[in-house]
């Protein structure tokens, strides 16, 4: 896809159409002031479940992915969409329909999600993600998986999904560059090279209040994961300037390490808290240092 995508979640019900073309004019007005508003390929629109209930900031209703595709798209501009699809509480007629419905509502690549992190894999009465990646490939021409360099038996799991037809993987935020050696070994390990969309999260100084990206990486016991908290922890409290050198530097790190592994590259960019200026500043010092090369529309 060679894409830069920035993630738009779904409002809340309460507001609909209203709501999403605000967001949608907020993002094209910040973009463009970034110098960005040409650059942004796709956006990554997320189909958002109920998790934990100790989620910091309240879950409610959203809307559903595709209203707000539509409404949401005229007001950005010339993009196209990705999203993500959980496949573990729809049979396999439900999520065909559905599948069918996003891909005529324009989304060019749809990443198969899940049950939420509160359930064992397997659970849920509908299809699994990796039945899903082989059992659709005539209907979704970019199938995606959720890649998480720091989880337990990630290798295994990523290359059994490659193996059931995911050709790329959209990873989990990256405060760390946990995915460089990951990369590195599965080059080593595999013959897959699906493309990789590289996860960048801009961190707000609220972070050290709310505490959502914090709660959004968690995994209760993993070194790995912990050392990338106290990251997100050590730079909340930093000026504005400090905490963007911080993140460029990471972001560096992440794409000097990964760039001649042999894996196609797309960044996928995100704003746990919601966009604003600060977040496009950061992400177009990002861009100026490395981006993807973008095809031709």
């Amino acid at each position: 896809m060679d894409t830069i995508a920035l993630e738009l979640a779904p409002p809340d019900l309460d507001g609909g159409h209203e709501k999403a073309v605000a967001e949608g004019r907020k993002v094209a007005e910040n973009s463009r002031a970034a110098g960005l508003a040409d650059r942004i390929g796709h956006l990554m629109i997320p189909g958002i479940i109920a998790e934990d209930d100790d989620r910091p900031i309240e879950m409610k209703p959203k809307m559903d992915v595709i209203d707000f595709w539509n409404a949401v798209r005229p007001e950005i501009g010339d993009v196209k969409g990705l999203c993500t699809q959980v496949t573990a509480f729809l049979d396999e007629q439900q999520l065909g329909d559905r599948l069918v419905d996003l891909r005529k509502a324009g989304m060019e690549g749809i990443a198969f999600v899940g049950v939420p992190r509160t359930m064992s894999d397997g659970e849920g009465g509908g299809v699994p993600p990796t039945d899903a990646l082989a059992k659709f490939q005539d209907v979704v021409p970019n199938r995606g998986s959720i890649l998480i360099p720091t989880r337990e038996g990630e290798h295994g799991r990523f290359n059994f999904k490659c193996e059931r037809g995911a050709n790329y993987g959209m990873t989990q935020l990256l405060y760390s560059d946990a995915i460089v050696g990951f990369l590195r070994e599965f080059a080593a390990k595999t013959p897959h090279r699906p493309e990789i969309l590289l996860s960048f999260g801009f961190v707000p100084g609220v972070e050290a209040k709310r505490g959502l990206i914090d709660w959004l990486i968690q995994d209760p016991g993993n070194p790995a994961v912990e050392a990338e908290q106290r990251f997100v922890a050590s730079i909340t409290g930093l000026s504005f300037e400090e905490r963007k050198r911080k993140l460029l530097d990471l972001y560096k790190s992440v794409i000097d390490g990964v760039a001649g592994l042999g894996f196609p590259l797309s960044l996928h960019l995100e704003a746990p808290y919601g966009y604003s200026k600060p977040a496009f500043e950061v992400f177009a010092e990002m861009i100026d240092y490395w981006a993807p090369a973008q095809r031709a529309a």
